[in-house]
């Protein structure tokens, strides 16, 4: 229906999560009817992000650096390393502002179905950060799904063998939640996660 190059740019658009082929046709149609120089700047900052983004030599998050700002960050607390899934795992976390140690991302989670293990989701390198750096606790922040739990699991007992203390973060009702709108499974773990007061 429309000339190869919109066809083009309407499936490139596809390749965003949560755009389907209608929100890819609107996106497309809207940049080259109304917005051609957001379109063109756009182009060039995928361009440039494309070229010049990798991965932090430390903790493989993505930067334009060998290491990113929080591993260059010398304020930052190196006895706590914080793991987690993705980079935007990261960015949560930053954006709540508490929390001032390390990360590592695993830029994934073991499951053995899908044919993903230990090596690639960077876990030899995460082992061999534990044995060359003063890390004193390990805080597992994997997702709290069955993959998430397995691989948290797992990097909980290679860390336990190589002397290191390892917690968990909590799961369970959100604070301002309300438990009639909490579900099952997330009830059951906020109740196996209870602590004293």
């Amino acid at each position: 229906m429309f000339s190869p190059l919109i066809d083009e740019l309407i499936q490139s658009l596809r390749c965003l999560p949560g755009v389907g082929p209608k929100s890819a046709q609107r996106i497309a149609l809207h940049l080259l009817e109304h917005d051609r120089e957001g379109a063109a700047t756009l182009a060039q900052s995928l361009e440039r992000a494309a070229a010049g983004v990798s991965r932090c030599d430390r903790c493989r998050t993505l930067t334009e650096q060998a290491l990113c700002g929080i591993c260059a960050n010398h304020r930052r607390d190196g006895r706590l390393l914080c793991v987690v899934e993705t980079p935007a795992d990261v960015l949560a976390i930053e954006q709540a502002g508490s929390y001032q140690g390390k990360y590592f991302v695993l830029l994934g989670r073991l499951s053995p179905i899908d044919g993903v293990g230990p090596a690639d989701i960077g876990v030899d390198q995460l082992v061999q950060l534990l044995a060359d750096e003063s890390i004193e606790e390990l805080i597992l922040a994997t997702n709290p799904t069955v993959e998430g739990e397995a691989t948290a699991h797992y990097i909980a007992e290679l860390a336990k063998a190589a002397a290191v203390t390892v917690t968990r973060i909590a799961h369970g009702v959100p604070l301002g939640g309300e438990l009639e709108y909490i579900d099952g499974g997330t009830l059951a773990h906020a109740f196996s996660s209870r602590q004293a007061l």
